[in-house]
């Protein structure tokens, strides 16, 4: 009886000390926390300008082959590019982000949208940390090239003063 006892008690510990510790994925910023955290801010990056980021301030990307507006990054490519979803709701906004609104993805799920634009965040980046701008590869068969989304909806390198990084595909993300 005993065995058992002790089993059940590290899982209790256990289970009491991960609700204790997850509350909102471990951010301490006041704005990060549910209620006043927007979907979409903008933040100022060197070489590139004010450039939209989500809740956790990584910076938000799109893609020249989803100009029409219809997803296309699906499968593997969502493995890299992450699309920026909202569970109910709209989107907020942050000032000079832009226009947000919501397009359904074929999984269903709504990803959020910025002046038609549908945003996703890169793997590789962290908060503070853009290394998605300009960079080129390719999925089921198309190429696409991403672009940090600016303030006001436009793709850097595209328009709006910003420079383009040089495309690159080292297929080793």
């Amino acid at each position: 009886m005993k065995r058992f006892l002790t089993p059940g008690a590290v899982v209790a510990v256990s289970l009491a000390l991960a609700a204790c510790g997850s509350g909102g994925g471990g951010s301490s910023d006041p704005a990060a926390s549910p209620g006043n955290a927007k979907t979409v801010t903008v933040t100022h990056v060197d070489s590139i300008g004010s450039v939209l980021v989500n809740a956790s301030g990584e910076a938000l990307y799109s893609s020249d082959v989803e100009a029409d507006g219809k997803v296309h990054c699906t499968g593997a490519c969502t493995s890299f590019w992450e699309p920026l979803t909202v569970d109910t709701g709209a989107p907020t906004a942050g000032t000079d982000v832009g226009r947000l609104d919501v397009i359904k993805r074929p999984d269903g799920t709504k990803q959020v949208t910025a002046n038609g634009k549908l945003l996703y965040t890169f793997s590789e980046d962290a908060p503070g940390k853009v290394e998605g701008n300009g960079f080129a590869d390719d999925f089921e068969g198309r190429h696409f090239t991403w672009n940090a989304v600016l303030a006001g909806g436009k793709a850097a390198g595209t328009s709006g003063g910003a420079s383009e990084a040089p495309p690159r595909n080292d297929d080793g993300y």
